[in-house]
Protein backbone atom coordinates (compact mmCIF):
# COMPACT_ATOMS: atom_id res chain seq x y z
CA UNK A 1 0.00 0.00 0.00
CA UNK A 2 1.23 3.47 -0.75
CA UNK A 3 1.51 6.54 1.43
CA UNK A 4 -1.41 8.98 1.22
CA UNK A 5 -0.13 12.58 1.21
CA UNK A 6 -3.55 13.77 2.36
CA UNK A 7 -3.80 11.77 5.58
CA UNK A 8 -4.58 13.88 8.62
CA UNK A 9 -1.06 13.68 10.08
CA UNK A 10 0.54 14.73 6.76
CA UNK A 11 -1.82 17.71 6.75
CA UNK A 12 -0.80 18.56 10.34
CA UNK A 13 2.87 18.39 9.31
CA UNK A 14 2.16 20.83 6.44
CA UNK A 15 0.35 23.16 8.90
CA UNK A 16 -2.91 22.73 7.02
CA UNK A 17 -4.58 21.50 10.20
CA UNK A 18 -3.91 22.68 13.76
CA UNK A 19 -2.55 20.62 16.61
CA UNK A 20 -1.46 21.15 20.20
CA UNK A 21 2.30 20.66 19.85
CA UNK A 22 4.17 19.09 22.73
CA UNK A 23 7.63 18.42 21.29
CA UNK A 24 9.32 18.88 17.92
CA UNK A 25 12.68 18.17 16.29
CA UNK A 26 13.86 18.08 12.69
CA UNK A 27 12.66 14.46 12.54
CA UNK A 28 9.55 14.14 14.73
CA UNK A 29 6.47 15.95 15.91
CA UNK A 30 4.59 15.10 19.11
CA UNK A 31 1.14 16.52 19.79
CA UNK A 32 -1.94 15.94 21.90
CA UNK A 33 -4.42 13.30 20.76
CA UNK A 34 -7.77 15.10 20.31
CA UNK A 35 -9.64 11.96 21.41
CA UNK A 36 -7.43 10.90 24.31
CA UNK A 37 -7.72 7.54 25.99
CA UNK A 38 -6.44 9.21 29.18
CA UNK A 39 -5.41 12.71 30.22
CA UNK A 40 -2.06 13.59 28.67
CA UNK A 41 -2.32 11.17 25.69
CA UNK A 42 0.31 12.20 23.10
CA UNK A 43 0.91 11.09 19.51
CA UNK A 44 4.49 10.92 18.18
CA UNK A 45 4.94 10.92 14.41
CA UNK A 46 7.91 10.98 12.05
CA UNK A 47 8.18 13.95 9.73
CA UNK A 48 9.22 11.49 7.03
CA UNK A 49 6.53 9.97 4.84
CA UNK A 50 5.97 6.52 6.29
CA UNK A 51 2.69 4.61 6.24
CA UNK A 52 3.61 2.11 8.94
CA UNK A 53 6.45 0.33 10.70
CA UNK A 54 6.88 -1.74 7.54
CA UNK A 55 8.18 1.14 5.44
CA UNK A 56 9.77 3.62 7.85
CA UNK A 57 13.51 4.16 7.50
CA UNK A 58 15.44 2.81 10.50
CA UNK A 59 16.99 6.18 11.30
CA UNK A 60 13.52 7.80 11.34
CA UNK A 61 12.26 4.97 13.55
CA UNK A 62 15.14 5.64 15.93
CA UNK A 63 14.16 9.32 16.15
CA UNK A 64 10.51 8.41 16.77
CA UNK A 65 11.28 6.03 19.63
CA UNK A 66 13.82 8.39 21.16
CA UNK A 67 11.01 10.97 21.30
CA UNK A 68 8.60 8.34 22.66
CA UNK A 69 10.99 7.71 25.55
CA UNK A 70 11.29 11.44 26.27
CA UNK A 71 7.51 11.96 26.12
CA UNK A 72 7.04 8.95 28.42
CA UNK A 73 9.40 10.42 30.99
CA UNK A 74 7.61 13.76 30.76
CA UNK A 75 4.21 12.09 31.15
CA UNK A 76 5.32 10.26 34.26
CA UNK A 77 6.49 13.50 35.85
CA UNK A 78 4.03 16.18 34.75
CA UNK A 79 0.94 13.94 34.74
CA UNK A 80 2.02 12.14 37.92
CA UNK A 81 1.39 8.91 36.01
CA UNK A 82 2.08 5.52 37.56
CA UNK A 83 3.13 4.24 34.14
CA UNK A 84 2.52 4.65 30.42
CA UNK A 85 1.07 2.51 27.65
CA UNK A 86 2.89 2.75 24.35
CA UNK A 87 0.76 1.64 21.42
CA UNK A 88 1.88 1.39 17.81
CA UNK A 89 -0.55 -0.25 15.35
CA UNK A 90 0.07 -1.20 11.71
CA UNK A 91 -2.44 -1.56 8.88
CA UNK A 92 -6.18 -2.03 9.30
CA UNK A 93 -5.86 -5.57 10.59
CA UNK A 94 -3.49 -4.31 13.28
CA UNK A 95 -5.86 -1.53 14.35
CA UNK A 96 -4.22 1.38 12.48
CA UNK A 97 -6.73 4.10 11.61
CA UNK A 98 -4.50 6.93 10.34
CA UNK A 99 -2.05 5.64 7.75
CA UNK A 100 0.96 7.69 8.77
CA UNK A 101 3.23 5.78 11.16
CA UNK A 102 2.60 6.97 14.72
CA UNK A 103 3.02 5.97 18.34
CA UNK A 104 0.58 6.63 21.18
CA UNK A 105 2.06 7.54 24.57
CA UNK A 106 -0.75 7.16 27.07
CA UNK A 107 -0.25 8.05 30.75
CA UNK A 108 -1.71 5.44 33.11
CA UNK A 109 -2.73 5.34 36.77
CA UNK A 110 -3.37 2.34 38.97
CA UNK A 111 -7.05 1.34 38.99
CA UNK A 112 -8.09 3.68 36.14
CA UNK A 113 -9.14 2.07 32.86
CA UNK A 114 -8.46 3.61 29.47
CA UNK A 115 -11.29 5.38 27.70
CA UNK A 116 -12.53 3.59 24.57
CA UNK A 117 -10.58 4.31 21.36
CA UNK A 118 -11.89 7.35 19.41
CA UNK A 119 -14.66 7.95 21.90
CA UNK A 120 -14.81 11.58 23.05
CA UNK A 121 -13.27 14.74 21.61
CA UNK A 122 -11.40 16.63 24.35
CA UNK A 123 -12.00 20.36 24.83
CA UNK A 124 -9.38 22.52 23.11
CA UNK A 125 -8.57 24.46 26.29
CA UNK A 126 -7.82 21.23 28.17
CA UNK A 127 -5.51 20.03 25.37
CA UNK A 128 -3.78 23.43 25.24
CA UNK A 129 -3.19 23.39 29.00
CA UNK A 130 -1.67 19.91 29.03
CA UNK A 131 0.42 20.65 25.91
CA UNK A 132 1.83 23.71 27.67
CA UNK A 133 2.78 21.60 30.68
CA UNK A 134 4.67 19.21 28.39
CA UNK A 135 6.43 22.09 26.60
CA UNK A 136 7.48 23.60 29.93
CA UNK A 137 8.96 20.24 30.94
CA UNK A 138 11.11 20.22 27.81
CA UNK A 139 12.16 23.85 28.21
CA UNK A 140 13.38 23.31 31.77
Amino acid sequence: MSYDDNNIFARILRNELPCHKVYETDHVLAFMDVMPRSEGHVLVIPKAKARSIFDIDQSDLHHVFSAVQQISRAAREIMKADGVSIIQSNESAGGQVVFHMHVHVIPRWEGIELRPHSSVMEKADVLADVAERYRQFFEA
